[in-house]
Parts: C-alpha cells; structure tokens; sequence
C-alpha cells in the first residue's frame, strides 16, 4: 500500500528519477525533494516560491544538485520515520547498512528561521561503508554564477543575493564551482552536513554531531505533537495522516498561504507542454483546505488560512468584489508574470519549464463559490466571522447575484477560450446558497429574497441548459454534450440529491467514460479542445471526488473498492502528484496539495458510512 518502503536499486549513470521517486522535507517557508538516491533534486531558498538553488529534477545537467550516497553499489530504501517530516533513506551495501537522515529544523528562534537550516546526517547502521557527497548550487534557476570559499570544514557558496554556507564534520574539496567529500563510516559512527542561508546577521555555524542529534530529536517531537492534534481514528489512519503532514509541509507559516505544490513544470505527460508553476495559493483551494484541517481538528491552520484570505482576497479596503483574482503569491501578492527559461531542458526534456502563472489573469467564477463555501465552514465550525467579514461576504455576494452568467475558463484552467462551464454555475449557485445559510442562522443583515432569486435562477439554469438529453447527463458546459469530472461536486456541494435520477444516470455515464480502473479523467481532450496538444493521464482529485460521489449515492462498496485501490497509486511514502499516466507513474507537480486534501475528504465521508 501506499505508505510502505520499498526497495530500489541506485542506478549507475542517472539522469532523470521519476517524479515519484521522491520523499519531502521542509521547515514551513520552503521545501526540498530528495530522490531515493539520495540526491536533493529540488530546493527552493528562502521561500517556496523563491528561485531554485537545486534544479536537476528540471534539467540534470545545469540544475544543480546536492549527492550524498554510499559510494559502491547499494539498494535503498526511503521511509518517514514515523509521524514526522523527518526523512530516511537507507543504503544496504555487501559490507553493512547506513543510513542519511534529512530535514529541516523548526527552530523558534526568529534569528534560526532566517537560517533555513537543512541538515543531512549520515550514520552507519551495521559494519563499514564508505560515502560520497557532491554539492552543486546553480543559484537562480542556474542563471547566475556564483564563488565557493572553502576553510577548513566550511564552504561558502556565494553569488549575486544569496549566499549559503555548507558546514560538515569531515574534509571537503573544491571542484570548480562545487564540493566533494569521500569519507567512510563504520558501525556506529555519523557524518554531520548542514547547509544555510547566510548573510546579515546570520554568520555560518557548525553543526556538530550532538548538535545534529539535539535537532533531530527536537524536529521529530515538533512533528509527532502537530500531528497529535489530529482527530482522526478512522481506518486509513496513516494515509490520511501523510496527506495532514504534507499539507504542513506545504504552509508558508509567515501568512498562513498553502502553496497547491511546491515544484513548477514538472510535466503533465512526458514530453507534453502541459507544465505550469504551482508555487502560488489557488483560492479554489479554500474551501478545500479549511474542510479538510477543521475535519482533522487543526484549526489553528485553518484560522491562519482565513487570516491570509480575509486580508488579501475579500474586497476589504477599497478592493474591488469582483472579479477576484484566482491565485495570489505566498506573501499575498497580485504580479504573478509567467516566463520561459529556456536555458532548461525540462523534466526528462518535457520542455518548457515556466516560472509565473499566467492563468493568474483569468477569469474562473467558480472561486467564489470556493471562498465563500470556506468562509460558510470555518463560521460554522471554528469560530463566528466578524461583522466586518460578514461586510465582505455580502459584496462578494452581490457581484455575483449580477455576473454570474458570464462565460470564463473554468476550473481547469483552459486556453482554449470561454464558455459557460455548468461548475462555474454550480459554485456561483454555492457562493450564494451559503451566504444565504450564514445570515438565516446567525441573523445577519441581507437582501435576502434578492439572494434567493439569483440562487434559484442559477438552479433552474443549471437544470435546464446542464442537462444533455442525448447523453442522459450533466456535461461540462451549457448547451454541449462533453462529460467533465467536475460535475462530481454536484452532490459533494448539495446541490442535488446524490439518489437523484438526473444525478445516478450522470454518474454512470462518467463511469462509462472517463473511469479507468477506478482512476478518473477529467475530461476527454480529443472531444472538449482545451488550447493545448497532447493526451494527458487521470487526475487524481477527480478518483478522490468519484469515491465520495459514490459514498453519498449509496454504492459503498464500490467506493471503497475504488479508494483503496486508489491508496495503491501513491507513491512509496504515500504522496500524490497530480496524475497518474497510463502506464501508472506519478505526473505532474508533486506533492499536489489538492490530490491530499481530496484523499483526508474521501476517507472522513467513507468512513462514516462504513460506521
């Protein structure tokens, strides 16, 4: 299942790891990916959306990485140790076993925060094995040259706007522009690197053996105490706990943001073209992300989430109620310009890469339904929203009561052109309804039989030009004939009985077309062009939204047969990209914080109805 170890062979001449060959640490502003080799593929310093110091999961050449593996030939095997972000990877060689423990403390001290400490702590389980390590910063997406200073045990990597500093307890050599070190352990015996941001008043600092054993100690107490929160005792205990520590992983603490995935441009389909920047908060993620953290009992983070949307969303301080902007950066801001860097080859050549997202400017109706459905939960669940908060909700509201008729991308995102997709409608018709619910339960001011004739216009649209006769379903855009997995919300938001007869016919015809082995597409590209060539592979909050779809219908079995099965896609540590190919490889931005955030939805509701 999806959160065992498993065993791998350390390949000779790499270029490329899959995608899911990877494990994620992170200190809550940033996050590193390190493959099963052992090798930091992915880092981002300071921040998540900061440019990239390691790369070569983008492009194995001119990225840059950080090595650290046994030096002869070696089978590993990569687990969390458990209830934590605290990463192993375990080197079984002919000579003895040893192992590299990676993460990156929580310090509370402000002045160690700046840090961004990550620690790598190699220790040698059984006999004797000798290691090597390269590290190899290409700072700025590779773009911008840099110095190395070596003294002693120290190095010092410095260019233009950030410099880092490599601490290790054995000999480093320069090579160019990187640093090697071959050493060997025996039983018993460890090896110390820690890399940190310097600058200002951060000075470099060694990390010594029983440092690194204090801050190992210390970063698995902080995790196993977040987690201890969690009040969840269902039956899929450990998945459903990766996904809540993945999800805080993927925290920007300093506002409250939850970045969609922590990589840019790894590709949809190898070789495909459908690779985008997911290092920005979606505010289609809202409702999802405050459902599942208060559902798990963390509503600390969910108050910190609604903290970052009521200050930089909701139209509050002269901001305009509509249109919203669809995604904001970690610190709340609005330029988000998309650009090529061409310099990089891409994820195994799937070219380009991107840095920004241009989809930022769209125009996706749908996000309101999502704030305002967030707003509607944490008001119910957490604590009362405030009456200035309340001033916003019914702006939001009133834009659109008057612009939700209008044609706009839609949830996936297309640049194929607008048109009036029936989930924009669903979640104009969501934003309203919950509006509606807040005021009549807490009496709130509102122009409620204005509000209601909007909702119940919407409805009777929906119904009306939604429906497709011809294939006895709700289809992806008025007055068409494509299905669109999006229509699985329908229920899952109350707009219709999950036992209807428009609803069960509709949810055979998505079985019929777009379930594969309990895997779901979201639409068929071939039949709905969406502006972009190429196939892709089945999306996985589509399979998690299928699995409750089927909850609420009734077909219990059925759904957990397709959860389950489901749970045996993730990948060795129970993390989810985006998709999964047909061949079954993880694609797409990994970890994908909405596939988690589906998953912890699909086992809450299926284990209640399970009972």
């Amino acid at each position: 299942m999806g959160g065992a170890a498993q065993d791998h062979d350390v390949p000779g001449g790499r270029r490329y790891l899959p995608i899911a060959e990877h494990g994620l640490i992170g200190d809550l502003r940033s996050v590193a990916l390190v493959g099963t080799d052992g090798t930091i593929d992915w880092y981002c310093c300071p921040a998540f959306d900061a440019p990239s110091v390691f790369a070569s999961i983008l492009d194995a050449e001119r990225g840059g990485c950080f090595e650290l593996a046994a030096a002869v030939p070696a089978r590993t095997k990569q687990f969390y140790f458990p209830d934590t972000n605290v990463l192993i990877t375990r080197f079984f060689t002919e000579d003895g076993v040893g192992e590299v423990q990676d993460f990156m403390p929580l310090d509370g001290e402000p002045a160690e925060a700046e840090r961004h400490r990550l620690i790598r702590r190699v220790v040698c389980v059984r006999g004797s094995i000798p290691f090597r390590t390269r590290v190899a910063p290409r700072f700025d997406y590779g773009t911008r040259p840099h110095t190395v200073r070596l003294t002693g045990e120290t190095a010092v990597f410095e260019s233009a706007g950030l410099a880092l500093a490599l601490t290790a307890t054995v000999p480093l050599e320069t090579d160019g522009p990187d640093v090697r070190g071959d050493f060997k352990l025996s039983e018993g015996e460890s090896a110390v690197f820690a890399l940190d941001k310097v600058g200002g008043d951060v000075a470099p600092r060694r990390c010594a053996r029983t440092e690194a054993e204090e801050q190992f100690a210390a970063t698995v107490a902080y995790w196993r105490r977040w987690l201890a929160a969690s009040k969840y005792r269902g039956r899929w205990r450990e998945m459903v706990h990766r996904s809540a520590l993945t999800l805080k992983l993927l925290t920007y603490a300093p506002t409250g943001a939850i970045v969609a995935a922590p990589t840019t441009s790894l590709p949809e389909r190898l070789g495909g073209e459908r690779n985008w920047d997911y290092r920005y908060v979606w505010v289609r993620d809202a409702a999802f992300c405050v459902y599942a953290l208060l559902r798990l009992g963390f509503t600390g983070e969910a108050e910190k989430f609604m903290d970052f949307v009521t200050r930089h969303v909701s139209p509050g301080d002269g901001k305009p109620s509509g249109p919203l902007q669809i995604m904001y950066g970690i610190d709340g801001r609005t330029e988000l310009p998309e650009t090529t860097l061409g310099h990089l080859e891409g994820h195994e050549g799937s070219a380009p890469v991107r840095v920004g997202n241009a989809a930022a400017d769209q125009l996706q109706l749908d996000i309101y339904g999502a704030l305002i459905d967030s707003i509607y939960l944490y008001d119910k669940w957490a604590k009362p929203i405030s009456s200035g908060q309340w001033d916003d909700v019914c702006a939001l509201v009133d834009w659109v009561c008057e612009n939700w008729d209008q044609p706009d991308e839609g949830i996936w995102e297309t640049r194929g052109g607008r048109k009036n997709f029936l989930y924009s409608r669903l979640m104009c018709w969501v934003a309203i309804e919950r509006a509606i619910r807040m005021a009549t339960r807490r009496g709130l001011p509102a122009d409620l039989p204005h509000w209601r004739q909007c909702r119940d216009t919407i409805y009777r649209r929906i119904m009306s030009r939604g429906w497709s006769e011809a294939r006895g379903a709700f289809v992806q855009h008025e007055d068409g004939d494509v299905l669109d997995a999006a229509v699985l919300m329908m229920p899952l938001t109350k707009f219709i009985a999950p036992t209807d007869p428009k609803w069960l016919s509709t949810l055979d015809a998505l079985t019929e077309e777009l379930v594969s082995d309990s895997l779901v597409y979201r639409y068929d590209p071939q039949s709905s062009p969406d502006g972009l060539r190429g196939d892709e592979g089945t999306f996985s909050i589509c399979s998690f939204w299928y699995v409750e779809a089927m909850v609420h219908a009734g077909r219990i079995d059925e759904a957990r047969l397709a959860f389950e099965k489901m749970l045996t896609y993730a990948n060795h540590l129970g993390l989810y990209a985006e998709e999964i190919s047909h061949t079954g490889e993880q694609q797409g931005n990994f970890p994908q914080a909405f596939t988690h955030l589906a998953l912890i939805s699909a086992a809450f509701n299926l284990d209640r109805a399970l009972g």
